[in-house]
């Protein structure tokens, strides 16, 4: 199976990139090899590879800053996804289009469901779900559509190495607790990934995160704690928390973004590990 990678340096990227099976070839160009908002440039690299899938980890994930980079966002996270369409089309690949939960507003109450109504409250969420559209206008259910959140990493920009830069610095954090969502390990998602293309999955749109829930709050402590037990943190700092009123963001966030994953757990036949057992494992990566 020969596989185009868009964005292999982010931290979905890298870890596809460590986690792909045997006899899998995988060309993972850099941005300077191959600009997503750039039709000539997909289309030109997608002919000469002749993939049998395309799958696209790459997008603008700076929730804030799209706010005041609309079309920025925009050329990456919609654009680009629907020219990897166009070219995974004319070259007959199937398309792995990887979004966010933020292509809902959070009201739910519920864990939402892939075919639930999508609301997003900001640039990122809009500019994602823009993606999903042109996708789907391409496409249609040849392509996988995979919701996920809240992923982090041993290495590159994430919440994780955030808190754990902070907890060396400062004796307390201050973190939002009535934000609830699931965070999930980058090189779990890769793996599901891999193993959707091994058993031939169908497309569509589908939901994946580590399984159970928890606030930013929740997700903090579970960072000092399992960290400081490992030796990576030189105290336990105190973590308290607040309400999002108290830490005001240029993009507002939706309250509970818990997805349901019930298509996906059928498909796969698993459930998924707990985010706190898969957090472990990525500390235990980061330590090395």
């Amino acid at each position: 199976m020969r596989v185009l990678l868009a964005g292999g340096g982010g931290q979905l990227g890298r870890a596809l990139l460590r986690g792909r099976p045997e006899g899998v070839e995988v060309t993972a160009p850099g941005s300077a090899e191959l600009d997503i908002t750039s039709r000539n440039d997909v289309l030109t690299l997608v002919r000469a590879l002749r993939p049998d899938v395309v799958i696209n980890a790459a997008a603008w994930t700076n929730v804030d800053a799209a706010e005041q980079a609309r079309e920025s966002a925009f050329a990456v996270n919609a654009d680009g996804p629907g020219w990897l369409a166009e070219a995974a089309s004319d070259a007959g690949a199937r398309l792995i289009q990887v979004s966010t939960d933020y292509v809902f507003d959070g009201r739910q109450g519920r864990p939402y469901r892939p075919d639930d109504p999508t609301t997003p409250l900001g640039v990122y969420g809009a500019s994602k779900l823009e993606g999903e559209r042109r996708v789907r206008a391409v496409l249609g259910d040849h392509a996988l559509i995979l919701r996920t959140a809240w992923v982090y990493s041993h290495e590159r920009h994430n919440f994780l190495l955030t808190m754990l830069r902070l907890m060396r610095e400062r004796d307390a954090l201050s973190i939002v607790d009535d934000q609830i969502g699931t965070p999930t390990h980058a090189a779990g998602l890769a793996a599901v990934i891999w193993r959707w293309l091994a058993l031939d999955g169908p497309g569509g749109i589908h939901h994946w995160t580590d399984a159970g829930v928890a606030s930013w709050y929740d997700f903090a402590v579970a960072i000092r704690d399992e960290a400081a037990a490992m030796g990576l943190l030189p105290r336990r700092v105190q973590v308290m928390p607040i309400p999002g009123r108290d830490y005001p963001t240029p993009a507002p966030r939706p309250a509970c973004s818990v997805l349901d994953k019930t298509s996906t757990r059928e498909i796969l036949g698993e459930n998924g590990r707990h985010w706190r057992e898969a957090l472990v494992d990525c500390l235990i990566l980061l330590k090395g």
